[in-house]
């Protein structure tokens, strides 16, 4: 697992008034249920110490359908996160549907110039998705890191509005 290098962002340097006042939309896809809601729990209380009190969760089927719900999202959204799971299988779908969710939420960042934190786990197994899914036990919290990710972009970008 590569968690070597990942910068530190703390939510608490940010300044609360800018954080607290960013609209932040979570989609998250709803295959492989206790991988998501260790991801959706991490990805809610990242927002929660960035003081946004309500951010908007969406749920889609799976991570196929993230692109298109983060791009109806984006025009109303300074943050929007995007959170699954694919593992791999014995199949090229899993290479397909990984290709798909990262060029279209790829696409959807660029496109919109809407910070999108990217929390799609592309694993080899399901232990992988539960180690990194901030369950108690897990060795990282991606959904917590999305989140973070995207505010502080946001924040940052906020300047060149």
């Amino acid at each position: 697992m590569s968690g070597h290098g990942a910068p530190t962002i703390d939510l608490t340097t940010l300044s609360p008034e800018e954080t607290s006042q960013l609209k932040l939309a979570i989609v998250a896809a709803s295959w492989h249920t206790q991988i998501m809601d260790g991801l959706v729990d991490g990805a809610l209380r990242a927002a929660k110490e960035a003081g946004i009190s309500e951010p908007t969760l969406l749920r889609v089927p799976g991570s196929f359908e993230l692109p298109v719900a983060a791009a109806r999202l984006a025009p109303h959204f300074d943050a929007v996160v995007a959170l699954g799971v694919v593992i791999r299988g014995g199949t090229p779908h899993f290479d397909y549907v990984c290709q798909a969710a990262t060029s279209g939420l790829t696409d959807v960042s660029v496109r919109t110039g809407v910070p999108v934190g990217f929390g799609v786990l592309t694993c080899d197994t399901e232990q992988q998705g539960l180690d990194r899914a901030g369950l108690p036990g897990s060795k990282e919290d991606k959904g917590h890191e999305a989140v973070t990710a995207a505010l502080a972009t946001a924040v940052t970008l906020k300047q060149y509005s």
